[in-house]
């Protein structure tokens, strides 16, 4: 078995993709392209990319549960773009995914503790 394409290698991460696009829509509207680009900075995609008709399904699936909002501006010269702002809805999702990951903080210290030390057991016998 290839460990690389395990989810032990990390590899589920980017299925925070929601919280993390909520919290970079904190700063203002942001238009798809630069949000990729913001999302690729980051550590948890340093292996791989994120997947970009993914994020923009993501945010169509967030705008439908009225998290975002979208609109085109066509304004600029150039092909129309699409910023996404954060809704009171979306912050409050926001506000709701940082206690759940607060838990989740708590609970993956206890089980890395308790892999940490079946790990040297297992080598100590």
């Amino acid at each position: 078995m290839e460990f690389d394409q395990c989810a032990c290698s990390g590899k589920t991460l980017s299925r925070f993709v929601r919280p993390v696009i909520l919290a970079l829509l904190t700063d203002g509207p942001v238009h798809g392209y630069d949000l990729l680009r913001r999302l690729e900075g980051l550590g948890m995609f340093a292996q791989t990319p994120p997947d970009t008709s993914g994020v923009y399904k993501t945010l169509k699936t967030m705008t439908a549960e009225g998290l975002t909002v979208g609109d085109w501006d066509t304004a600029d010269p150039g092909p129309a773009r699409r910023p996404f702002t954060l809704t009171p809805k979306g912050r409050e999702c926001l506000a709701r995914w940082g206690a759940t990951l607060e838990a989740y903080q708590r609970q993956i210290a206890e089980i890395s503790a308790l892999v940490s030390a079946a790990v040297l057991n297992a080598t100590e016998t």
